[in-house]
């Protein structure tokens, strides 16, 4: 066992601020796990410690705001005295670099996705006045994730199959920040699905920047077919969720597979953007908005049961009020079972920031929000058929009130609506339960045993 780490006499703090998507709580909880295996204490307050590490999203601006400002409160903190040194990782590391320390002055290191393994000892080296940048390259190779300390509850994990893109979407950072794809080898895969599930997760979200990508790379033909079958065989395993499904790449062999499957559930993440040919032309999207109707007519040929998600962005450069019309139109013909809206963000570095016909932001969120609006009415009518229904549920938390928190195969945690359980106070997090859906209060399922 390591000793503690110390400073002079006293046990070094560590405070941690996980920010952004499930692969960056991924990062986040290997990052912990190395921290504390390292003998370096872990705090449970972060705004007072000897060095506080802020793992960073910079997908789109509202992540890059939200990151900024937890870094400016860190830097307020830090002048106070509360706090030590101040070490920002993850994206807005690798996307800005240097440029982070002269906008916030007052940060000691930055540390991009391929400094992730090395961060104990980047703690030291910081505490020992060696701050630094720290960008190695991270394009070759991919990182284990296996050893994790988890901060989601541990009846349910993220199990991440990949890292990096090689789609070239208009619009998109992730390929310039995180590196093109790199499937994990695959026994590498179900050895992190078997310690996850030893340490009592009965449900894995598979994450990925493309899942359906995986494998490619590995020369591995239909590798998430393959990849999921051989999950199944995992015992105590019980649901198997799919995650960031790219529209066109999801074939019959895979529809057909989860068909099958008693573990993965009937739920299609499937990010589509938008619908009018013309836009995902200029997107660089490899959709159309038939090959989507008929992918969406499949699933539901196969699997009348399955619950599918999507996102679009409104206010893409050239968007026409006919063609936002067509998206709407879409929408109403699908009647998707959840829907995430961005507006279009003019990210730098990106094709689309420079496009001409940049739509304002007054017309991007009234398109926005007029979509939700549609969208809200879909699903309001969709959870009142459901009354009545008993389904499985997956409880999440308990409380002490009486009421419980789950979510049914067709929710995602952190992302999608919850069950809330009445009568729910013999419930335990991790346990399945089967209960009558007896109201909805907005997008939630009220549920009753």
């Amino acid at each position: 066992m390591k000793k503690n780490s110390t400073v002079g006499k006293k046990q070094v703090s560590v405070g941690f601020i996980a920010l952004g998507c499930p692969k960056n709580i991924v990062d986040s909880e290997k990052m912990l796990a190395i921290i504390g295996s390292e003998g370096l204490c872990i705090s449970s307050d972060p705004n007072n410690a000897d060095v506080v590490v802020i793992n960073t999203c910079g997908f789109i601006e509202p992540a890059k705001i939200e990151a900024l400002e937890v870094i400016k409160q860190a830097v307020k903190q830090k002048k106070k005295g509360a706090i030590g040194k101040i070490i920002v990782t993850g994206c807005l590391s690798e996307r800005m670099g240097d440029s982070l320390k002269t906008e916030i002055p007052g940060i000691d290191a930055i540390v991009g996705l391929g400094g992730r393994d090395s961060i104990a000892q980047i703690i030291k080296d910081t505490l020992a006045g060696d701050g630094g940048t720290y960008l190695p390259e991270h394009g070759a190779t991919i990182n284990d994730d296996r050893g994790r300390l988890l901060i989601t509850p541990k009846h349910w994990a993220y199990l991440r199959i990949s890292e990096g893109c090689n789609r070239r979407c208009a619009f998109c950072t992730i390929p310039a920040i995180r590196g093109p794809f790199r499937s994990k080898p695959m026994e590498m895969v179900i050895s992190e699905a078997k310690e996850l599930v030893s340490n009592g997760a009965v449900e894995l979200s598979i994450i990925a920047q493309d899942s359906n990508y995986y494998g490619r790379d590995l020369k591995i033909e239909n590798g998430l077919s393959k990849l999921v079958t051989k999950l199944e065989k995992i015992k105590a395993l019980e649901w198997i969720r799919l995650m960031y499904l790219y529209p066109s790449g999801v074939d019959d062999l895979l529809l057909e597979t989860v068909a099958a499957s008693k573990k993965v559930v009937h739920y299609f993440d499937l990010p589509m953007q938008h619908v009018n040919n013309e836009i995902l032309k200029r997107m660089r999207r490899a959709d159309t908005r038939s090959k989507n109707e008929k992918l969406i007519e499949s699933i539901r040929r196969l699997m009348p049961d399955a619950v599918l998600r999507t996102t679009f962005i409104t206010g893409f450069p050239g968007e026409t009020d006919e063609q936002f019309e067509e998206l709407v139109e879409f929408v109403k013909w699908a009647k998707f079972d959840a829907l995430g809206c961005f507006t279009f963000y003019a990210e730098k570095g990106t094709v689309a920031a420079d496009m001409p016909g940049q739509v304002s932001e007054k017309v991007k969120k009234q398109r926005a929000d007029r979509l939700m609006r549609v969208q809200q009415k879909i699903v309001f009518a969709k959870n009142k058929e459901k009354i009545g229904e008993k389904i499985k549920c997956l409880v999440d938390a308990a409380s002490s009130n009486g009421t419980a928190q789950g979510r049914y195969y067709g929710q995602a945690p952190h992302i999608d609506s919850i069950c809330i359980i009445k009568n729910g106070r013999k419930c335990a997090s991790g346990q399945f339960i089967t209960a009558k859906i007896t109201g909805a209060k907005g997008y939630d399922f009220i549920l009753s045993q």
